[in-house]
């Protein structure tokens, strides 16, 4: 149970010169959590003292960022299951008051209309055509390429708001929707890029196509508004680019490696503004994800 009268009479002495007595206040408040936020929110707004207004602003922000990683932590070691939990749990180190429920019913309408559209009749490349006439025709989402390496391209609340998005944060949409359709649509990871894969999960075309090995009927690339191609498309981009290839450029990978993916691209972008307080606090949750990552 929170003291609110004690609560108070820390916060007065926040601007007390000596730097161990602060240190010890602010320890204390800091282990409160997230539960604290609203009693400092308001005494931020009561004070007229600077130095005051500054350290509370820097523990709300100490709070959040701490709240972020334990919770990603318990997303990863739960087994990473909901992705988008993973994609908004990334946006909220950025944007800790971002309305879930926004984003949620927002995605939640487009499912619906992707839905309406649906029947069971319909074949795998058909329920493509209607997942991209909906999400790129419709809804008007559409690949970033003014300002492709932007921070907000790898926040998903950024997307639904903007309907601007790199390759991971399309996909990871479109994986979203597909999924909760029941739609077997899965990330695929390769070397500067990101594409979907649609698993023959009947194995009704084995005997018939390229990609039978691996179980997946065709590949989609939702940066160019879910143009569908074949492996021999990946092989090609991975000839051009000198890569050799692996397994892992064909198959799907998971949402660890998803939200992995996420924080690089967002280190990336951190470096290129030159946000180095930034890039470490990612890579400080990059290194808490990665500990959960299982190799294939």
């Amino acid at each position: 149970m929170i003291d609110n009268n004690q609560i108070n009479a820390m916060i007065k002495l926040l601007d007390d010169p000596d730097e161990e007595i602060f240190g010890q206040i602010e320890g204390r408040l800091l282990e409160m959590g997230a539960e604290v936020i609203p009693i400092l929110e308001g005494a931020w707004e009561d004070s007229e003292n600077d130095i005051i207004q500054g350290r509370i602003e820097n523990i709300i922000q100490k709070i959040n960022y701490d709240d972020v990683c334990r919770k990603l932590v318990n997303w990863a070691r739960l087994g990473a299951q909901n992705l988008l939990t993973g994609a908004l749990l990334v946006a909220k180190y950025q944007y800790p008051e971002l309305d879930e429920e926004k984003v949620k019913n927002t995605i939640n309408q487009i499912k619906q209309d992707v839905w309406l559209e649906l029947n069971e009749n319909l074949t795998a490349l058909e329920k493509v055509k209607i997942l991209n006439h909906i999400l790129f025709d419709v809804h008007g989402f559409d690949g970033n390429r003014k300002n492709y390496h932007s921070p907000n391209n790898s926040y998903i609340n950024n997307i639904i708001e903007s309907k601007k998005g790199n390759p991971l944060s399309l996909g990871i949409l479109y994986m979203i929707i597909a999924q909760g359709l029941d739609i077997p649509i899965y990330g695929v990871n390769l070397p500067d890029h990101f594409v979907l894969a649609y698993e023959d999960e009947l194995k009704q075309f084995a005997s018939t196509n390229e990609n039978e090995q691996e179980g997946i009927l065709f590949y989609i690339n939702p940066f160019s508004k879910g143009a569908i191609f074949g492996k021999k498309e990946i092989q090609s981009y991975l000839d051009q680019i000198k890569v050799k290839s692996k397994r892992s450029h064909f198959v799907p990978c998971n949402n660890i490696d998803i939200i992995i993916r996420n924080l690089n691209n967002l280190i990336f972008s951190y470096q290129k503004i030159g946000k180095e307080g930034k890039v470490q606090e990612i890579k400080h949750l990059l290194e808490l994800v990665s500990s959960y990552k299982t190799e294939k």
